[in-house]
């Protein structure tokens, strides 16, 4: 079924936006989380992913054009589908009645708006992820009377996937705070307020809440009739240097800036060579040699402190669930109880490869993990069985062309699962590097949703902790995650003889409706003949 596309609502202060780029064409085949559209709002040129699945059929802004928000952007569905009655008929006039109706009440309380002095500025809970409802100060960078410069870093503000940081768009003082930390507010509720020093706050707040009931009002009645797609969660400015523009996130310009580094000598790696955090941390004036790191090493997580109880007391302490930690409940229960699971043990010898380590990292500023080596091993391995590399959706059977690899990082409040991009393409060093920049993102809660999207198998490793064999519950929209235990030494018998050795087993969990019992041996196989042969990955 056809999916209508609207003009989403990019900042707080958005009204309408100008299509810079389309980066898709109408017939062109859409995957989720492929970049539709470049958009300019009234603060920055931002990308614009899809979040549905199917063929562009239709464009309802053309490049340059500017649209109010919720206007027709675009129809996603099925090739051959019949959207005639999508762009005349009558629900674009419900939603074009709707948006009227809420300019309108935008319009009744313009009067009450006004009481809100000029430079002052009423900042909302954001929308950092597109099923991000509510959101919980982690912690403020700023306090109330500190001055706030625009770019400035507010709050680390956790969602329901990460915790981010959270820029000022204005500039002034920060004359009140919300939400405090630790506190959870819906999107759109009142976070803070800058403005200039002195302002009667309490003022700004009871001009804010005359005309808070109707505008909500409307936004409620307009939800109900179209499906807003969310923004990506990392803004983009648009650059011009030289005549060519550079796509560089909010933050990542300020650091630059900061550092006095040239942002055309940073070369971006997010999504269309966007220019991120990360990649402006890790600018060298000079080349040097990649120095990577062993994987995953998993944080423990937080627990009330022990109570001593006399003899015979019963207690209990009841703590609340942060957002990452309800959204792995719903989405592993979801994931449990929809894919029929079936697990697949297989134990691999680990003597040549554990030579082939030692060799690997005997070289000058070169280290790589046992768990990188599986990452690598299952990205080849992939190549050779592309049923293994799907999603089930329903209908149709999703073969990944590309292999993005998720790996498994505990973290204090749960579990977030980074992604190695192209990972049949990098080289095991490149892998090793990935991983400790992700994982340590990961558990330092700076990991930006961008980084932990796409994956197309999942990869668990718990043998740091001692677990020999154990089971995972497959990462949707995953068709498969491979279980990774401990390497132990024990008796074997080779060539007749028992000799000590070392193995690792391996399990892989496989959803039966994309994955038979015969396609997820066959990957096994071939992912054993990597890892006892780690030359072979090298070739």
């Amino acid at each position: 079924m056809a999916e209508v596309i609207n003009m989403p609502r990019l900042s707080d202060t958005m009204e309408e936006g100008t299509v810079a780029k389309w980066l898709k064409q109408v017939g062109d085949n859409i995957e989720e989380g492929d970049i539709l559209a470049e958009i300019e709002t009234d603060k920055a040129t931002m990308e614009f992913e899809s979040f549905n699945e199917g063929v562009l059929l239709y464009i309802g802004i053309k490049e340059g054009d500017t649209a109010p928000v919720d206007s027709l952007l675009a129809i996603i569905g099925e090739e051959g589908e019949d959207i005639s009655g999508l762009i005349n008929g009558a629900s674009n006039a419900e939603v074009e009645e709707t948006v009227e109706a809420a300019a309108e009440e935008e319009v009744n309380n313009e009067d009450s708006d006004q009481d809100i002095p000029e430079g002052v500025e009423v900042v909302k809970m954001p929308r950092l992820s597109d099923t991000m409802e509510e959101g919980t100060v982690a912690s403020w960078l700023k306090k109330v009377g500190d001055d706030v410069e625009e770019g400035d870093i507010l709050a680390e503000i956790e969602t329901d996937k990460a915790t981010m940081e959270f820029e000022s768009f204005y500039s002034g003082v920060l004359l009140y705070v919300g939400v405090q930390e630790g506190e959870t507010a819906p999107v759109d509720s009142v976070l803070a307020v800058i403005g200039p020093k002195g302002t009667d706050v309490d003022a700004v707040l009871n001009a804010g809440k005359s005309s808070a009931p109707k505008k909500q009002a409307a936004a409620k009645e307009t939800e109900k009739v179209t499906k807003e797609a969310a923004p990506t969660a990392t803004s983009t400015e648009a650059i011009a240097q030289d005549g060519e523009r550079v796509f560089v996130s909010p933050l990542a310009r300020k650091i630059a800036k900061d550092k006095g580094i040239n942002l055309r000598d940073v070369k971006g790696t997010g999504d269309q060579g966007r220019i991120v955090k990360k990649d402006v941390e890790a600018y060298q004036p000079k080349q040097a040699a990649p120095t990577t790191a062993a994987a995953t090493q998993a944080a423990k997580p937080s627990a009330p402190a022990p109570i001593a109880l006399a003899v015979g007391e019963e207690s209990t302490t009841e703590v609340k669930n942060s957002q990452m930690r309800k959204v792995i409940a719903k989405r592993l229960g979801e994931s449990k109880f929809s894919a029929p699971h079936y697990y697949l043990t297989i134990e691999v010898d680990m003597d040549y490869a554990k030579v082939s380590r030692s060799q690997i990292n005997s070289l000058p500023d070169t280290k790589v993990s046992f768990n990188d080596m599986v990452v690598k091993a299952c990205a080849m391995a992939l190549k050779k069985h592309p049923q293994v590399n799907t999603s089930w959706n329903n209908d149709t059977t999703r073969y990944n062309q590309h292999v993005h690899i998720g790996v498994a990082v505990a973290v204090e409040d749960g579990l977030l699962v980074p992604v190695i991009k192209f990972a049949d393409q990098q080289s095991l060093t490149q892998i090793g590097a990935s991983v400790k920049d992700l994982a340590g993102k990961a558990r330092n809660k700076k990991i930006a949703p961008a980084d932990m999207e796409g994956s197309t198998f999942t990869v668990s490793n718990l043998g740091m902790f001692g677990i020999t064999e154990f089971t995972s519950i497959i990462n949707q929209p995953n068709s498969a995650i491979l279980s990774v235990g401990a390497i132990v030494e024990k008796p074997v018998v080779k060539n007749g003889q028992i000799v000590v050795g070392s193995t690792m087993k391996v399990t892989l969990a496989c959803d039966h409706r994309t994955v038979d019992g015969a396609t997820g041996a066959q990957f096994l196989q071939t992912l054993r003949a990597y890892l006892e042969n780690p030359v072979t990955m090298l070739a």
